[in-house]
């Protein structure tokens, strides 16, 4: 079963990951055999991305299973059902992302979080940038905001930035 079984196919890759980093071994490319490589490309997943959460796992404990699980389910939903399981060809360039240090209505870090966030969403994150690292759980935790929440956010408001803004400043405001 290549939907219902998706969490517990995940929490293998997941696991296999966070152990291979443990043991010293580096490379995204060198995490998966062709099959898992194969399941990974089918959900719009890269191997990137959970060498990534393996490497932050390792070296921080966060952002966890249940964090990159959510957010990776996000994005297969996106990937199957908008992008009909084509994956897009774009690729961020990281060099016109705002600064990390940009606001909006005096929120750090704002600013840098929506395209990076639009990027993870469809699947075009260069391998440079990892969704839900650590500059973005620290606004997260800031705001009080799950990431998970922060992708579907993006989602609904496609490109109406000013009310992904608007939500931040509220929820923000809320959580104090």
């Amino acid at each position: 079963m290549k939907n219902y079984d998706f969490p517990a196919q995940f929490l293998a890759l997941y696991g296999q990951a966070v152990a291979l980093y443990a043991k010293g071994q580096r490379g995204a490319d060198t995490f998966f055999d062709k099959e898992q490589s194969t399941w990974l490309v089918s959900n719009g997943i890269a191997a990137q991305h959970l060498y990534d959460y393996a490497e932050d796992e390792n070296s921080g404990g966060e952002p966890g299973f249940g964090h990159a699980l959510s957010i990776e389910t996000i994005r297969r939903d996106f990937f199957i059902n908008v992008q009909k399981g084509r994956p897009s060809m774009a690729v961020l360039d990281e060099s016109k992302m705002p600064a990390k240090a940009d606001a909006v209505k005096g929120i750090e870090w704002l600013p840098r979080i929506i395209p990076k966030a639009k990027a993870k969403l469809r699947g075009e994150l260069p391998a440079s940038l990892m969704y839900c690292c650590g500059g973005d759980r620290r606004f997260f935790k800031a705001h009080d905001i799950l990431p998970s929440e922060f992708l579907t956010l993006i989602w609904r408001n496609g490109d109406n930035d000013a009310a992904t803004v608007d939500w931040v400043v509220a929820r923000s405001a809320s959580s104090r």
